[in-house]
């Protein structure tokens, strides 16, 4: 799959319909309009050298609008997981979103270096006392210094 945008000309999906990547649905749908009314292959039925173009054209402005005009499906394409080629998985794509939407919402958890140490050493073995000495002086130019030892 070309990430760039699809199964057909190698052209992103938002370049096809001519928006921007925060486009919302309405500029989705009215370009797509636009677009499909220039393009649609009825249009040129009499013109044959470029009948050809415009069905190629058309078929990329159906695709490139079914998914970004579908939630879950630019979500996916937005994060490069989007492939046109494979069979519609419903489950899969459902899956996806719900992974980038809780990606999307995380938050700092605001854990401390010294938080981190503390978890780290009750991973490492809670029975052996092991401290860490951290050189974090901000005036330093080096980076910091970590000494593990065992008390």
């Amino acid at each position: 799959m070309d990430r760039e945008g699809g199964s057909h000309g190698g052209s992103c999906y938002y370049t096809i319909l001519g928006i921007r990547k925060d486009a919302s649905f309405s500029d989705i749908r009215t370009a797509y309009r636009k677009l499909a009314l220039k393009w649609h292959p009825d249009r040129y039925v009499t013109n044959p050298a470029v009948a050809g173009e415009a069905k190629l054209r058309f078929q990329q402005i159906q695709e490139a609008y079914s998914v970004l005009s579908n939630g879950s499906k630019r979500s996916m394409y937005d994060a490069s997981l989007y492939d046109p080629s494979a069979d519609d998985d419903q489950d899969f794509c459902d899956f996806m979103q719900e992974m980038i939407s809780m990606m999307n919402n995380v938050k700092d958890e605001g854990d401390s270096f010294e938080d981190l140490q503390k978890m780290f050493a009750d991973m490492v073995g809670s029975g052996d006392c092991m401290s860490f000495n951290v050189n974090t002086d901000p005036t330093e130019t080096k980076k910091a210094h970590i000494t593990a030892s065992k008390t």
